[in-house]
C-alpha cells in the first residue's frame, strides 16, 4: 500500500474530488495548510500599510491506496490540479506498511 500525498491549490479540490470519485476513489483525508516554494508569497496592501503575504494558502489532500491504484490516481491528481503557473503544488508517495479499521479490527487492503 502506498499514502498519496497532493498540496494543491485551494480552488482545485472540488474538482480533484469530483475525479477522484469518478474512478471509485472515495477516501481521502483534506487539510488547510500554509506553505511557499517557488511562489514565494506576494506583497497586499492592508489600510495603506503594505505588508508581505510570506505563506500561500494551500490543501493537502492525503489517500492511501493498493499499490496497482497508485498511478491511475496520481495521473488524475496531475490532471485535475494542473494549472500550468508556478505554486501548482507537489505529490508524495509514500510507503504504509500497516493499516487498522479502528471500528473493526480490519487489517492491510480491507481496512482500506
Amino acid at each position: 500500500m502506498k499514502k498519496i500525498t497532493a498540496i494543491i491549490k485551494p480552488f482545485k479540490l472540488d474538482d480533484m474530488r469530483e475525479a477522484l470519485s469518478s474512478i471509485d476513489v472515495h477516501g481521502m483525508t483534506v487539510s488547510e495548510v500554509k506553505g511557499f516554494g517557488r511562489q514565494k508569497g506576494h506583497t497586499e496592501v492592508y489600510r495603506g500599510a503594505e505588508y508581505a503575504v510570506d505563506f500561500m494558502p494551500k490543501v493537502k489532500v492525503e489517500i492511501v491506496a493498493e499499490d496497482e491504484r497508485v498511478g491511475q490516481i496520481v495521473d488524475m491528481i496531475l490532471e485535475t490540479a494542473r494549472t500550468g503557473k508556478v505554486g501548482d503544488g507537489k505529490i508524495f508517495v509514500e510507503a504504509v506498511e500497516q493499516v487498522i479499521r479502528i471500528r473493526t479490527g480490519e487489517t492491510g487492503n480491507e481496512a482500506v
